[in-house]
């Protein structure tokens, strides 16, 4: 079973040379700390910066240069910084390769649910709407269960929807899962983590063929 940085290391896996990508808040944030080697990838964050680097050492740290969670960041040579009309217009005119969302359910038609829970104060959606609407690509970085242990792959989401139809991918604790006309495509289990437990764990319609091979990170 991956912790929050397993889950963010696997999903550096899906990076390739040259793609602007958005993190998320939460989670995908630690994307950041593990882009392979070899490769440029220019990370792009909506409060208006191109070029984040790794996450800073204490003694690094900066309290100007934050993302769109607030955290602390790097910058990388070439970083640029500008107004948030521009960050929304290149993630609204399709310049972002991939968006790394958290989410607090995704159904198995790929309808991701990320910004609000009923009940709850929350500050807004953010810029969470533009990037469903407008990421080439999007994958899910998120708990596979809630602290109730019930599954947050669904069927169909329950909570206020962010996107539908955007989801191409989630990464959990338990597995990788590509999504499809099926439902969630198995395709790597977490290291100990059994087919049955994720059966048992997922909500949602699960399609499982063959040997599901154990990740490696």
């Amino acid at each position: 079973m991956l912790d929050k940085f397993g889950i963010a290391k696997r999903i550096a896996k899906e990076l390739k040379d040259g793609y602007y990508v958005n993190l998320g808040i939460g989670i995908p944030t630690l994307v950041a700390n593990y882009v392979p080697d070899g490769i440029e990838v220019i990370l792009q964050s909506e409060n208006g910066l191109l070029g984040i680097g790794p996450f800073p050492y204490e003694e690094d740290v900066d309290p100007d240069l934050i993302n769109a969670g607030k955290q602390t960041v790097t910058t990388l040579k070439g970083s640029s910084f500008f107004d948030s009309a521009m960050s929304f217009g290149m993630i609204r005119s399709g310049r972002v390769d991939l968006t790394v969302l958290g989410a607090m359910e995704v159904a198995d038609n790929g309808d991701i649910a990320n910004w609000k829970i009923p009940g709850k104060m929350v500050k807004g959606m953010g810029g969470a709407m533009d990037l469903v609407a407008s990421a080439k690509n999007i994958i899910v970085a998120m708990q596979h269960v809630n602290k109730a242990g019930e599954s947050k792959l669904l069927s169909k989401c329950s909570l206020p929807i962010t996107g539908l139809g955007c989801v191409k991918k989630v990464v959990t604790e338990l597995g990788v899962f590509d999504i499809d006309e099926r439902g969630f495509v198995l395709l790597e289990r977490a290291p100990g983590v059994s087919v049955d437990y994720i059966k048992e764990k997922t909500a949602g319609r699960l399609v499982v063929e063959g040997e599901i091979p154990e990740m490696e990170i």
